[in-house]
């Protein structure tokens, strides 16, 4: 079954949802590899439900603001979204006309843990109800097509990229079930109980549940990741797989260690992390908690995941990301092109085989400028040691992980420079104990011009999600530059570092 707050659904009640709403989405023309937008806290019904059509459901970040949905929305052809009533509000005014919108009812635990309030949760008069119209269509009766997910990654240039896996061929299916299973730990009629504390907009969490799901899991959903009722939900249910970030291994450590040791975790089996750097200090102390339960992967929407390691093998090879599970290939090149030497730091390529290779959707020259020898670049620079495991060093690119999200600053500077006042400015990342990263931003305001800390803020909420807005600001009366003239960001960093560059108050 599937639990979240107190309601329980058993998968004979929930395959029969999923096969009236595939019908209904068949009724509103999704056909033909049409894409379905699905702006939901985690949910499998819609996605089943698209994918039984043979059509990708495209989930959308629900910290999206209108013009981030819009874009979304128009990029991926999709004319239908799926999306909870409470968050109507903050994308209303980006929905374009001819849109057939599925509204579903907030739920109690979601609306509770998120303080929606309670005006919000009803569906709004005169929108379709999503269960009033799932029942009102038949079951489908066709065997399910299936289709991948199509994610929407940010790029350095700012525009999000809707990553379109290729079908799944006959003879990869039992590679890429191998594959989960070593990478997930979750394996079919398996006695597993799976909690999900994680949004599934993110490719990781979205394919851990689904796997979960399609392999008859028990399933608890915490609404919304809080450490203490994490523990509570890990002993109540007996639960004994998760998928996290560090960032959530942070906050459990900071609890009391009466706290701590309040809750009964032995049923844990196996825990999998990955998303974003883990410090070695905060691996150990979870394994030290937990066991050795706790596996790492690196991986990518773009790469699937190639790289992985057991608990055992991080405290053997501390700081290491894992070396290649069957199927993953891991080079390392100089930016000449030549391969690197073992412990020699370089551009990382990688990919898992066991899975169809991707395309940009509509945007060939982006997929062929990631790509070398068949592999794929997100900008990581790291080196592989002569035992194969693999280790992290820089970010090539500018892209931020922050409590495992990916933040690319190029968006954020693109909006940025559009508030009245803002000559040019700067958005990196910088350490953060509790998050990995966080955002700063220098501003070089227009001469004359006076900002504020909270102007900058609400003008960027009132443009982006607020994850990505930076708490740190600081203005400078100018920015420092290369010969060239572009912002010398790697300067930045270095002042911060040492100290002299500090957030305005």
């Amino acid at each position: 079954m599937i639990i979240s707050g107190e309601r329980r659904i058993g998968y004979g009640e929930i395959n029969e949802r999923i096969a009236r709403a595939a019908s209904g989405l068949r009724a509103l023309g999704v056909r033909d590899g049409r894409p379905v937008a699905m702006m939901l806290r985690n949910d499998f019904e819609a996605v089943a439900a698209s994918a039984a059509l043979g059509s990708p459901i495209v989930p959308i970040n629900w910290h999206l603001k209108a013009d981030e949905v819009a874009y979304i929305l128009a990029d991926s052809g999709a004319d239908v979204l799926i999306c909870h009533a409470d968050l109507l509000p903050q994308i209303r005014d980006g929905l374009p006309a001819g849109l057939k919108l599925l509204v579903v009812a907030t739920p109690p635990e979601i609306a509770a843990a998120y303080g929606v309030a309670p005006a919000l949760a009803p569906v709004p008069d005169g929108l379709t109800d999503w269960d009033r119209w799932r029942d009102t269509h038949a079951p489908l009766t066709d065997a399910p097509i299936g289709a991948s997910p199509m994610f929407y990654t940010s790029g350095t240039t700012g525009q999000p990229k809707g990553v379109r896996r290729k079908p799944m061929p006959p003879e990869l299916q039992a590679a890429a079930a191998r594959v989960s299973a070593i990478a997930y730990g979750i394996k079919p009629n398996d006695n597993q109980i799976v909690l999900m504390n994680g949004p599934m907009y993110h490719s990781a969490p979205h394919s851990y549940g689904m796997l979960a799901f399609r392999s008859g899991c028990t399933i608890v959903l915490e609404p919304r990741f809080d450490p203490e009722d994490l523990l509570q939900l890990v002993e109540r249910h007996r639960v004994t797989h998760m998928h996290m970030v560090p960032t959530m291994f942070v906050r459990l450590l900071r609890l009391p260690e009466e706290t701590r040791r309040r809750y009964d975790v032995s049923s844990l089996r196996f825990i999998i992390h990955g998303a974003a750097p883990c410090p070695q200090d905060v691996k150990r102390a979870m394994i030290d908690w937990w066991g050795l339960v706790v596996n790492e992967y690196l991986g990518s929407t773009e790469t699937g995941i190639p790289i992985w390691h057991s608990a055992t093998e991080a405290l053997a090879k501390p700081g290491t990301v894992g070396r290649v599970i069957e199927g993953g290939i891991v080079k390392i090149f100089r930016p000449d092109g030549t391969e690197c030497d073992v412990n020699e730091p370089g551009e990382i390529f990688m990919r898992q085989t066991a899975i169809p290779d991707f395309d940009y959707h509509g945007n060939a020259k982006a997929r062929a400028d990631a790509g070398r020898e068949g592999l794929v670049s997100v900008g990581d620079v790291g080196y592989l040691d002569a035992d194969g495991y693999l280790f992290l060093c820089e970010r090539k690119r500018d892209m931020v992980i922050s409590g495992g999200v990916n933040i690319y600053p190029a968006e954020i500077e693109n909006a940025l420079i559009g508030m009245e006042g803002v000559r040019d400015c700067a958005v990196f990342g910088v350490a953060d104990d509790e998050y990995g990263e966080r955002l700063f931003a220098c501003i070089e305001p227009e001469p004359g011009a006076t900002l504020s800390v909270a102007a900058v803020q609400d003008f960027l909420r009132s443009k982006l999600a607020n994850f990505k807005v930076p708490k740190d600001i600081q203005f400078m009366d100018a920015l420092p530059r290369e010969a060239t003239g572009k912002i010398f960001k790697r300067k930045l960093r270095d002042l911060h570092r040492e100290g002299t560059l500090r957030a305005a108050v």
